[in-house]
């Protein structure tokens, strides 16, 4: 009867934990979508929106002292080809990226990543970051100025170009003046890179001074609808930048459209803009420069960012020159790094959202980084990793298995006293107690390696879940992609029936295969002395490979190599000290 008592305890504890855990996995740890789905960078998945909203590109938290602009009609959203096609445009051109300047309001809404793909698949298109306005994703960044009393360009603006390419060698220059007398340009350059220097200038040749603004903005139309591409509690997509002297990862996109007036703003700013999960769009002031920013949500499904300078009199005669910088690719750690270094941007690297253990992850992906490097496979670099993890934590592993084989040891004797004292609970625990004491064993010193094992998962998890050199890095046969689950489940018999199991049913190879390592792996521990406990371990490499499945196929290789290593070392153990794996049948 006991034995069945215990039994249904143990069923039911391991149901719970199962269960609970979709609550927390989904708060915690969201899982990273199929390879075969991730097509958009630039705005959802979803259904359209039906129109563009009319004041996209507009200037929406800005202090303009003049009328604005005359806002247009709502456009039909149109494919981007089509767009695209009607002209007007100068060529951007980079070892990273491509695409075009439109010359109608001087905007940047047409970059594309030649590095990177929108799926597994070779044939598959560069991912789009930016697209003209008036398409399902727009989405683009856009400069300009706000004056009193005279005309300043617009978003139906034509310019003049100078150029007829913007590579990191031939820079780009675009005109317009005013009836009025001022001259506005723009001197666009481009790096190797991702990041876009915009010089703009006003030439004041009227009669009479003015007093102007400039300001640079992202427009984006839409938000992700994939639940993978949302914020979450352990990675956020939506606006950020580092703003009043700090990182922002507070604020997301349904925040903008419940802020007063639709509209956060603040005093100062290193750099704003868009992160997804891989991607950055930033506008950045000048090193030092003080500015005003403001993220806003204009319209319904239209979401900005903006910085702004404070008005400045230009005399007859004279001319103002301010510096504008975009950021707008992919969140290389190196790249952005670099940028930090090099051009002054402060934490720009915190568009990557490490989180409170940025001190541990940081490490863990550069030393994975370089493993990847000089193996060329990733799953092989993973591998390595979780080599060099328990040869560090070898000392402490080693405690462990002291700790386990002492246990072995004493078996007889702690079931000697659970028998004897097994109608007085109270007493048996102190006899145990004493009985730890006399042998000086520490039945908690086999957890720690547990313990130290989490931070190193969570690492792990971030660093697969974030970093763009991770994504879409292949390890042998049919894992083409370590960053996503494993694509292979035994219920629709390996894709075999025409339908995709449940997550908390998407048992793969990679699952199955940690749920029999930690099997083997908790049957070379000592038995626990409580048949409750008995009975939760028996089931607990179960609930493992079912809590696994849905995770990225990294962290199961992780996870499966560090099991083997450890049957490994608990086998060397054994061997080296036979008597104790002999020990508990005397």
């Amino acid at each position: 009867m006991d034995d069945k008592r215990n039994l249904i305890a143990a069923i039911l504890l391991s149901a719970a934990i199962l269960l609970g855990w979709n609550f927390v996995a989904d708060r915690f740890f969201p899982t990273p979508a199929k390879p075969d789905v991730t097509t958009t960078v630039a705005g959802s998945d979803g259904a359209a929106p039906a129109v563009t909203p009319p004041t996209q590109g507009q200037p929406n938290a800005l202090p303009v002292p003049a009328a604005a602009p005359a806002v247009p009609a709502a456009q039909t959203i149109r494919p981007v080809e089509a767009v695209l096609a009607e002209g007007n445009r100068i060529p951007i051109e980079t070892p990273a990226l491509s695409g075009s300047i439109n010359l109608v309001g001087a905007r940047i809404d047409d970059i594309t990543l030649t590095k990177y793909r929108q799926t597994i698949d070779k044939d598959a298109p560069p991912v789009r970051l930016f697209a003209p306005g008036g398409t399902q994703a727009a989405y683009f960044a856009s400069i300009g100025w706000s004056a009193q009393d005279i005309a300043v360009p617009g978003a139906s603006t034509m310019w003049t170009a100078n150029g007829t390419k913007l590579t990191p060698a031939t820079p780009v220059t675009l005109s317009w003046t005013n009836r009025t007398g001022q001259t506005f340009r723009i001197e666009y350059r481009i790096d190797d890179h991702y990041l876009i220097t915009a010089k703009q200038t006003i030439a004041n040749m009227g009669p009479a001074a003015v007093s102007a603004s400039s300001y640079a903005l992202i427009d984006r139309l839409g938000k992700p609808t994939d639940p993978h591409e949302q914020d979450s509690m352990t990675i956020h997509v939506g606006p950020t930048g580092y703003l009043d002297g700090k990182s922002v990862f507070d604020t997301d996109y349904d925040d903008l459209e419940e802020a007063p007036n639709r509209t956060v703003r603040y005093s100062s700013a290193g750099w704003l803009g868009f992160t997804d999960k891989y991607w950055l769009a930033a506008i950045i002031p000048a090193k030092g420069e003080r500015v005003t920013a403001a993220m806003s949500s204009p319209a319904t499904n239209n979401y900005q960012t903006l910085f702004a300078r404070d008005f400045r009199q230009i005399a007859p005669g004279k001319q103002v020159t301010t510096t504008s910088r975009i950021f707008a690719g992919a969140k290389e750690v190196s790249t952005l790094q670099s940028y930090e270094n090099d051009q002054g941007i402060t934490r720009l690297s915190n568009a990557i959202d490490w989180g409170w253990f940025e001190f541990f992850e940081v490490p863990i992906f550069k030393l994975l980084d370089w493993l990847f490097k000089q193996v060329g496979n990733f799953g092989l670099a993973i591998m390595m990793l979780t080599l060099i993890i328990r040869v560090l934590m070898f000392p402490i592993a080693n405690r462990q298995f002291s700790s386990m084989a002492q246990m072995r040891l004493v078996q007889p004797k702690m079931k000697a006293l659970q028998e004897r004292y097994k109608d007085d609970k109270p007493k048996m625990q102190q006899e145990l107690m004493k009985l730890y004491k006399d042998e000086k064993i520490n039945p908690l010193a086999g957890c720690l390696p547990i313990l130290l094992q989490i931070p190193i998962f969570y690492a792990l998890y971030k660093v697969l879940m974030l970093t763009i050199e991770m994504r879409h890095q292949p390890f042998i046969l049919w894992i083409k992609d370590l960053s996503a689950p494993d694509p292979l489940h035994i219920l629709n018999l390996f894709g075999l029936l025409p339908f995709t199991p449940p997550s908390i049913l998407s048992i793969g190879v990679l699952a199955l295969i940690l749920g029999v390592t930690m099997w083997l792996q908790f049957r070379l521990n000592p038995q626990a002395t409580d048949p409750v406990q008995q009975q939760v371990f028996k089931i607990m490499p179960w609930l493992f490979m079912f809590i696994m499945a849905p995770f990225a196929a990294g962290l199961l290789l992780y996870w499966i190599t560090n099991n083997i290593l450890s049957i490994g070392q608990q086998q060397w153990m054994y061997r080296k000290f036979p008597a104790l794996k002999a020990a508990p049948a005397k």
